[in-house]
């Protein structure tokens, strides 16, 4: 039984919204180490729908150099887990739209699988994406405590993932699908190939019972409008450091950003 009385609120945004759905990750401590909150909010008001705050972390293999050099960044500035969970402590007296954490596996167990979930929780953190804990393990050792916790564990696929695997995932989360749109690292791309859409279209065939988002090569009006044809919406990452890593205006820069992406 989860401790949570209220329900998720990744949950309650697939019940409100169906389509168009934005999620934005950027790593905490970058620009600088306090910046964490002022971004949080400030996608909140420019209209994200779902935060991914990136966990700091010395060797994060699913990613590209962009956000590996904000990782890096954010590391020499001094980032922590403990120090992101004080950051915020306070985040749900502004924000209501979901967070979530995204990183790897080993921080959250040299912290304790259940002290991190219980702060989480605590917290007002929504869900967790660590692309490098493997399902089986999730559903053997953890599931009971991430479900006690009200924390939902986001699964990623990619095109290499057997159908069979992707079926599996479905059954066994409920919050929504990664989907991943290429097998290369993260990084922001032009425009999305034949390839990724015979992808899309086959996961789409599948009729999921959870929402997909797709994530990796995300940049842009045209990639975000792309890709919300074959999904509840998308996951735009690198891009987003980018426009992060040359601001001098946080709020106008983020604002400007997400309005463009999002054509309001």
């Amino acid at each position: 039984m989860s401790l949570t009385t209220t329900t998720n609120r990744i949950s309650q945004l697939f019940d409100q919204k169906k389509e168009r759905i934005l999620s934005v990750y950027f790593s905490a401590g970058f620009p600088n180490l306090n910046d964490t909150v002022t971004i949080i909010g400030e996608l909140q008001k420019s209209g994200a729908d779902i935060i991914e705050i990136g966990v700091p972390y010395s060797d994060p293999v699913a990613d590209g150099p962009t956000i590996q050099e904000s990782n890096t960044k954010a590391l020499k500035n001094g980032m922590s887990v403990n120090l992101l969970f004080d950051q915020l402590k306070d985040v749900r007296k502004t924000v209501h739209v979901p967070l979530i954490l995204m990183g790897y596996i080993n921080p959250v167990l040299q912290y304790g699988v259940e002290s991190f979930c219980q702060k989480c929780g605590e917290i007002g953190i929504d869900g967790l994406i660590l692309p490098d804990l493997p399902m089986t393990e999730y559903l053997e050792e953890y599931k009971e405590t991430f479900d006690h916790y009200g924390i939902k564990n986001i699964f990623l696929i990619t095109p290499q993932t057997s159908q069979d695997r992707i079926g599996m995932i479905d059954e066994n989360t409920d919050g929504f699908i990664y989907m991943v749109s290429s097998a290369s690292i993260t990084g922001a791309k032009k425009d999305i190939s034949e390839e990724q859409v015979n992808y899309f279209k086959r996961v789409n065939q599948m009729n999921l019972k959870n929402p997909t988002l797709i994530g990796f090569g995300i940049s842009n009006k045209e990639t975000f409008d792309h890709a919300c044809q074959y999904a509840s919406g998308a996951i735009i990452g690198s891009a987003f450091i980018n426009v992060l890593n040359k601001s001098t205006n946080l709020k106008n820069d983020i604002n400007g950003f997400i309005k463009s992406v999002i054509g309001k």
